[in-house]
């Protein structure tokens, strides 16, 4: 029976909550990976890069893990396979090329989306989206145009195909 006021009984305690704590992140991790969807959301979501308020990016970006912008970035970012999110502090003017954006602050520049494009009520984009799927909510501010694509069609061959068939 444990008793409180015992010093004998406290040390022993006190080193066990602490062990629990420490594995727990470990154990956490193993089950997610344990199943291939919860590992391909692990590889998504796990892994992600921030560009903080105060961060200005000018160039390319470019890379395999997800992005969170919340400073500024001028110039290109490519990262297909992968989820680009501009935060409420981001600006961006650049073109984005990624599976999924999602967008709460400012962007000018294109979209290319292998999966969706989100403008969240917060959010502003001005140019054109090429996607399979996009979410405008109300309040968002976008300007310009909206090409929706199969998933998996090849977004530079369809531009080729569609005025051919137009001709014909």
């Amino acid at each position: 029976m444990w008793k409180p006021n015992q010093p004998g009984s406290n040390s022993p305690s006190t080193p066990e909550p602490t062990r629990p704590n420490t594995p727990t992140p470990t154990s956490y991790e193993a089950p997610r990976a344990a199943t291939p969807s919860a590992a391909a959301a692990a590889t998504t979501t796990g892994e992600q890069a921030t560009i903080g308020k105060s961060l200005v990016v000018k160039g390319e970006v470019t890379g395999s893990e997800s992005l969170y912008i919340d400073g500024k970035v001028e110039g290109a970012i490519n990262l297909p396979g992968n989820r680009v999110t501009v935060g409420r502090n981001g600006q961006v003017a650049a073109n984005i090329v990624a599976r999924e954006v999602v967008v709460l602050g400012k962007v000018r520049g294109n979209c290319q989306a292998s999966d969706r494009v989100d403008i969240r009520s917060e959010g502003s984009l001005t140019g054109d989206v090429i996607a399979a799927r996009i979410s405008i909510e109300d309040g968002a501010f976008f300007k310009g145009g909206i090409d929706i694509r199969k998933p998996g069609a090849d977004a530079k061959a369809t531009p080729a195909a569609e005025p051919a068939a137009a001709q014909a």
